[in-house]
């Protein structure tokens, strides 16, 4: 038993007794090298017992290589890769090298890696540990840390340990922390007395534990190399003992101790940790690997089932201790042991590791070995392949091109810090057009990843203009690159927004009609910027077409998409965006890229509040986010921010609507991120007309409209509104003129609609009666329902101040009615005021919410009910199948059903409760039809 670690014991007992009762959860250990991390681990496996035990340990040597520790931790449990869904079969395959398909997304490995392990669990309960997780490579400690984060009705449970302060395990912040400090001296005399064979003398001891200062395997090294006659105090202590972290050190002294053949067989062993290889290489070098020299080295490694360090010092004092000349050896004997197929990348790297002039032979080897690693999605290895390619290129102009290479896949792999570092040492020739180029495109792209996108824009616009002479094709990629900077940064751009991107965008021409449609995208908004709507709106509209023409899981609609997203709903095409929206979220689910999804269901609840879907916007935010969690980071979570703000306004909650807006445009002007805060700034114009608050409501719209010609985010009609009720009629006869040339170019309902409404808040009394009917009639037919529900209290309000009181009823009755039934509190605050000054008094909606599913269980059940499995839904919200049975069991309950079968019908009512408005009322069979339409984008595939 360990010494001292009682409240670490009883917290890893808890660990197993939950995932033994179907809690699953983790924990990480930290402290510093050798406090007893490992020692716990070792006395958790043991009180596993009877559970199914897996186990992986980081080397520090094999931190590039990328899922080697995942590989290592799935061993147990590789039987079940043939029942996954195809999508995670794929990717895991992939990704431990056993099909050539890829790259696989990392959280769809992830996911796999989920269902394997938790499959497994279902027969008998898992424990699971990761030592050393500071040296796992980085695709596996993301991909674990994420299994970590999804455990919830499982019988699984998982402990890393890892040292305090390590970067490399930042994945792992947020899971249970068990850190572990020095041990007292009491527990460390105890420890002590175990450690040693015979009786040792109090004063030896002491001197023993001052020198370990708290840290038990220093007390143990300490002990261990004291003779009997020292440790009895029969003769005299070296001084000083205090370690003082010099444990390597120690370690040094006794490999040098050793043999010279046992030395070199440690040396080997630390240079590649597989037997079969090490023996082999052992032989080449006439090193004896026969009993006796095993004995000799058994102290400090094991050797099933394969060679492993008792410590990681241990191996770090070997591999380091020996002389440079002795490395070169250790690597190119097994560099000669390898097979020159099997392990052709292996034998490339300790061929590297053995040069020590430029040799274009071997960095040609280590070329074609960072190609193989980008097609398994090991990004960080590519680089490490390619940096040492890079190292060992003879030729200037080759070695920049390695080096910038290897930039990229450091920038791939998350890493922008060690790609800027690539970056500072790759300066090319001075006529090399091409490779400054992509020194641009990479400043641009890291600066993008160090969150600072205006200045991301001006470098990528400078690459595009270097290549537009040369080469058109890769100019349009850097200029996709720095629009969408462009735009995140809006006004912080300064002279490298938007605009900048449109006018370059003009003079790339796109090549015929095999030009992308991304790069028609860019062109069809530089026309609309130069020429107007009649122009631009039109190869918009043609671009839009070809986007959703192609095949919706290739590269270059992940490419389109985004933009797509942004020019939809500035054409105010309602039912373009729905279907861009749609497939977003679908092609995310059917890839399962939790990277992707995250993002697309930033987008998607977006569209749901427009559309007037709060709660399924809701549910979108809430899976969004906790995607973002389950994945470690932020993922996403900047896109949709300032959407949720738009959702408050629309609920018409003032105190968390302002409070929220104050924190986000904070963050947002820190971030130098302006479209953000103009949607914010949106959302207040949207909360404040509701309120009734007009001169606040013209503020904040003029900030969200924008002086640009594009890119409005469809602010007009609440900028109209709000000048012409604050007597600012100059200001809405402009931007009604704007509005109603993009209407006449667009001819969508949504366009025509609010366009002829807000020509009615300025129209005279003999035609402004039209007007409204018309935008009615168009926008009865759109699926921004809110918008319709404007019109009608618009309207209503235009006829109560002609005292026509009857007529106004009517239409102030269904404003109130569709805002109530959507949840929009302050715009039907407004209408039920407007309707008591009629005359008619109306009491407030109530709903119980004693039933009330949460997000979690509401997407289950909706899946569920729609016939999908367990497992399915496990694969599609990247959770366990266990973790969807407990969940659908808590809704059964209160839904107070017993099976799947009644789901549907049970649903089907609730939701009629939601929209089921009598069909006096006008909004009645609108609202059914819209959600007929979008129910699609709650529960998609």
């Amino acid at each position: 038993m360990l010494a001292g670690r009682t409240t670490e014991r009883d917290a890893l007992i808890k660990l197993l007794a939950a995932a033994r009762a179907e809690r699953g959860g983790a924990v990480v250990l930290r402290g510093e090298v050798g406090i007893g991390k490992t020692a716990l681990l070792d006395e958790l496996a043991e009180a596993g017992e009877g559970m199914q035990l897996a186990r992986t340990t980081g080397v520090e040597f094999e931190m590039d290589l990328p899922f080697a520790g995942l590989h290592q931790l799935l061993l147990p449990f590789l039987d079940g890769i043939e029942q996954l869904r195809a999508p995670q079969h794929g990717a895991i395959d992939a990704a431990l090298g056993r099909s050539s398909v890829g790259p696989p997304d990392l959280f769809l490995v992830a996911a796999a890696a989920l269902s394997l392990i938790t499959d497994a669990a279902a027969t008998r309960p898992v424990l699971c540990i990761v030592d050393n997780a500071h040296w796992l490579d980085r695709p596996s400690v993301d991909a674990l840390a994420f299994v970590a984060r999804r455990l919830m009705a499982d019988r699984v449970a998982i402990a890393f340990a890892a040292i305090d302060e390590e970067e490399r395990t930042a994945a792992l912040r947020g899971l249970t922390e068990l850190r572990l400090g020095g041990l007292s001296d009491e527990a460390l005399h105890e420890l002590l007395a175990q450690s040693v064979s015979q009786p040792v003398d109090p004063g030896v001891a002491a001197r023993i534990v001052d020198g370990a200062d708290g840290n038990p395997l220093a007390l143990k090294t300490l002990a261990g190399e004291l003779t009997a006659d020292e440790l009895a105090g029969i003769s005299p202590l070296r001084d000083p003992l205090r370690l003082s972290g010099r444990l390597e050190e120690v370690f040094r002294a006794k490999v040098k101790a050793l043999p010279n053949d046992a030395q070199t067989l440690l040396l080997l062993a630390a240079a590649e940790p597989t037997g079969e290889i090490v023996c082999a290489a052992a032989d080449r070098l006439g090193v004896a690997h026969d009993p006796p020299h095993i004995m000799a080295v058994s102290r400090f490694v094991t050797y099933q089932p394969t060679i492993q360090f008792h410590s990681s010092p241990v191996r770090s004092a070997v591999y380091w201790g020996a002389t440079e000349a002795e490395r070169r050896q250790a690597h190119q004997a097994l560099a000669d042991a390898c097979d020159p197929v099997r392990d052709e990348d292996l034998r490339a790297w300790h061929l590297a590791a053995a040069r020590m002039a430029p040799d274009e032979e071997t960095a040609a080897l280590l070329e074609r070995s960072a190609d193989r690693a980008r097609r398994r999605g090991g990004w960080s290895a590519a680089a490490a392949f390619l940096e040492r390619s890079a190292a060992l290129t003879p030729a200037h102009p080759v070695r920049v091109g390695r080096l910038l290479a290897a930039a990229d896949a450091r920038l791939l792999a998350g890493d922008a810090r060690a790609a800027q570092a690539l970056l500072r040492r790759s300066e090319p020739m001075p006529d090399d057009l091409a490779r400054r180029a992509q020194i641009r495109r990479l400043e641009g792209m890291i600066q993008f990843a160090f969150g600072d996108p205006a200045s991301a824009s001006r470098l990528l616009i400078e690459a595009a203009e270097i290549l537009r002479p040369t080469d058109p094709r890769a100019a349009g990629e850097a200029l996709m690159e720095a629009f969408n900077a462009a735009h995140l940064a809006g006004s912080f751009a300064n002279g490298s927004g938007v605009g900048v991107c449109l006018r370059l965008a003009g003079a790339i021409a796109p090549v015929g009609s095999k030009s992308r449609v991304a790069e028609q995208l860019l062109a069809g908004l530089a026309a609309l910027e130069a020429n107007g709507d009649a122009v631009g709106v039109p190869r918009l509209r043609d671009a839009l077409a070809g986007l959703l023409a192609e095949d919706p899981l290739g590269e270059e609609s992940s490419r389109s998409l985004p933009v797509g997203w942004m020019v939809a709903p500035e054409l105010y095409d309602d039912q373009t965006w729905q279907e861009i929206t749609a497939r977003w979220a679908r092609n995310a689910r059917n890839s399962g890229s939790i990277t992707a999804l995250a993002v697309g269901l930033g987008r998607y609840p977006y569209f749901e509040v427009l559309a007037g879907r709060f709660a399924a916007a809701r549910r979108g935010f809430d899976e969004a986010r906790e995607l973002a969690t389950a994945a470690g980071g932020p993922t996403g979570v900047e896109a949709y921010t300032a959407s949720e703000i738009t959702l408050l306004a629309w609920l018409g909650l003032e105190d968390d609507t302002r409070a929220a807006a104050r924190q986000q445009i904070r963050a947002l002007t820190s971030l130098g991120r302006g479209t953000g805060i103009r949607m914010i700034q949106l959302g207040i114009a949207v909360l404040e007309l509701g309120l009734r608050n007009y001169d606040e409501a013209l503020r904040a719209a003029v900030k969200a409209h924008g002086d640009d010609p594009l890119l409005h985010l469809n602010a007009a009609p609440e900028l109209i509104e709000a000048a012409v009720r604050c007597g600012e009629r100059e200001v809405a006869e402009r931007v009604v003129a704007g509005l109603q040339s993009r209407a006449d170019a667009c001819g969508t309902d949504w366009a025509r609609g609010v366009s002829l409404r807000s020509q009615a808040l300025l129209a005279d009394d003999d035609r402004a009666e039209e007007l409204y009917e018309a935008a009615l009639s168009h926008l009865e037919r759109c699926l921004i329902v809110p918008q319709f529900g404007r019109a009608h209290l618009l309207y209503g309000e235009w006829l109560r101040r002609r005292r026509r009181r009857r007529d106004a009823r009517q239409q102030l009755r269904a404003a109130y009615e569709i805002f109530d039934a959507l949840g929009a509190g302050a715009f039907a605050e407004r209408a039920r005021v407007e309707l008591q000054a009629t005359g008619e008094h109306i009491s407030r909606r109530t709903e119980a919410t004693a039933d009330e599913l949460t997000a979690r269980e509401e997407q289950i059940v909706r899946l569920a009910s729609e016939g999908a499995t367990n497992q399915e839904i496990a694969a599609q919200l990247f959770i366990s199948s266990a973790t969807v049975a407990y969940h659908l069991k808590k809704a059964f309950r209160k839904l107070e059903v017993t099976n799947r079968a009644s789901l549907a019908r049970t649903l089907a009512e609730r939701g009629a409760g939601l929209r089921g408005l009598s069909e006096e009322g006008a909004a009645g069979p609108l609202l059914a039809a819209a959600g007929a339409q979008t129910d699609a984008l709650s529960s998609v595939d």
